[in-house]
């Protein structure tokens, strides 16, 4: 042939780049396919199907800012493209753009009312709006078009999981790995959805199934091993947490949890060096020094259980059960402004957190303001009737305060649920004898005995 032997030109080069790229795509390979489609784009920046390429391979990669960039010079090249559009839709979902995603996707409808991804991914676009209503008519319109799209199910499933309802989800998702059972992590989500409805046994099924078919998914296997800490199965949380230390070394949860069953199994040193080594590997982490004042206490050191506490505080602590623990210990060191500070953000994240109230009640009556640690008391009655602290303390509060009767009902009340309880029977009695003291103190004060004693001595000096 006449041209044979010849090299082949730029455009052929790119081409082949281009193909290879798509190998590498399939093969899970993205840095090597995005630096293939970079050749090719280097060499013919025009062709709008590379830089769509690219865009997807960026998404692979969670670089979803620079994917919308390459899925804007796609459409330059091609306008109106469906596909390129409803990419570009679905990634403005993804960081949180959703009035330029919910455009997007309408004037999609409008180029193409049959076009169903439209419909399907903006049901997650609403559903992380919060908007679920229009989550579901989504999914209805979406229906009409194709019946049987394993992603309507998933994205709506992902709707229902937010609102609480997780049976219906489960009933979505299940669907989902009916018409595509490889969908990623679908066994993983229905564990999820199982675990939060409270069928454990069911959640373990699908985390298996989930690890059979992925057996190095990170998230799947920390979440299973969380499953299995609350289950109580230590040591199959424990052997979880050590193969994510190595597939990865430095992944600091690991290590905070591996703490965690240490310190349930009371190897209290074993426990702190564990929380330490966590800290070493991410110093941001939240909840290592907080266990770490945990530990401090136990052995007596109320200097440094306050300096991990004053650490803990300045981490994005989003737990009301946690601060309320983290008051609980700065009341024990006598550092009540910290614990005050805990305490409130424990109310701002749950209003009704009873034991909130009760150690705001705790910190005023500690520092002699009654009224203000009777109104805290009874806001945590309100909330729990039975709170056997609220009734004790503020039986004592009320007994500071000179209100002896009212002590006595909160202590009858608390007798009741703890009959044996030999401080609420001491305090009892303490109540009892201040009453009648106060009686016998009443009683002498009517009986003025000066006018008898008069009478005595006239008759005295009479004889």
């Amino acid at each position: 042939m006449m041209f044979e032997g010849m090299d082949s030109g730029p455009y052929d080069k790119a081409e082949r780049s281009a193909r290879k790229a798509y190998e590498l795509y399939e093969d899970g390979k993205m840095t090597q396919a995005l630096a293939a489609l970079e050749r090719a784009i280097e060499v013919n920046p025009t062709n709008s199907a590379w830089h769509f390429n690219k865009g997807l391979t960026l998404d692979a990669i969670s670089r979803f800012d620079e994917a919308i960039a390459e899925y804007d010079l796609a459409l330059q090249l091609s306008p109106n493209d469906l596909e390129i559009l409803n990419a570009l839709a679905v990634d403005y979902t993804r960081t949180g753009l959703y009035d330029r995603a919910l455009n997007t996707f309408e004037y999609i409808q409008q180029l193409d009312p049959s076009f169903e991804p439209c419909y399907c991914n903006r049901i997650i676009t609403y559903a992380e709006m919060g908007q679920h209503d229009l989550a579901e008519q989504m999914f209805y319109l979406a229906q009409q078009i194709d019946e049987e799209c394993p992603l309507c199910y998933y994205n709506i499933g992902n709707s229902l999981f937010a609102r609480g309802q997780y049976k219906k989800a489960v009933r979505c998702w299940l669907r989902t790995a009916e018409l595509e059972p490889t969908h990623p992590q679908i066994n993983y989500r229905i564990a999820q959805a199982y675990w939060s409805d409270g069928d454990r046994a069911r959640a373990r099924e699908h985390f298996l199934a989930e690890l059979r078919g992925n057996p190095g998914d990170a998230e799947t296997i920390m979440d299973f091993a969380l499953f299995l800490l609350e289950t109580g199965d230590l040591d199959s949380a424990k052997e979880k947490f050590n193969r994510l230390l190595e597939m990865d070394p430095d992944f600091a949860p690991a290590l905070f949890y591996l703490g965690e069953i240490a310190l349930d199994q009371d190897k209290h040193d074993r426990a702190a060096e564990l929380f330490n080594e966590a800290l070493k590997k991410d110093s941001t982490l939240a909840g290592p020094h907080y266990r770490l004042a945990q530990c401090a206490l136990i052995e007596h050191q109320r200097d440094n259980a306050r300096k991990h506490l004053l650490a803990e505080l300045d981490r994005e602590v989003e737990d009301a059960n946690t601060l309320v623990s983290m008051a609980s210990m700065f009341l024990t060191v006598d550092d009540p402004d910290h614990a005050s500070q805990c305490l409130l953000r424990a109310v701002g994240l749950d209003m009704r957190s009873t034991d909130a109230y009760y150690y705001l009640g705790v910190n005023a009556a500690n520092k002699g303001q009654f009224a203000d640690a009777e109104r805290f008391f009874s806001r945590a009655l309100e909330l729990n009737p039975n709170h056997l602290g609220a009734l004790r303390d503020s039986a004592f509060t009320y007994l500071a305060a000179s209100e002896a009767p009212k002590a006595t009902a909160r202590i009858a009340r608390a007798r009741i649920l703890e009959p044996q309880d030999c401080e609420l029977r001491m305090l009892d009695y303490s109540v009892r004898l201040v009453l009648l003291i106060g009686r016998l103190t009443h009683l002498t004060a009517r009986l003025d005995l000066r006018p008898a004693i008069r009478r005595l001595c006239r008759r005295l000096r009479r004889r």
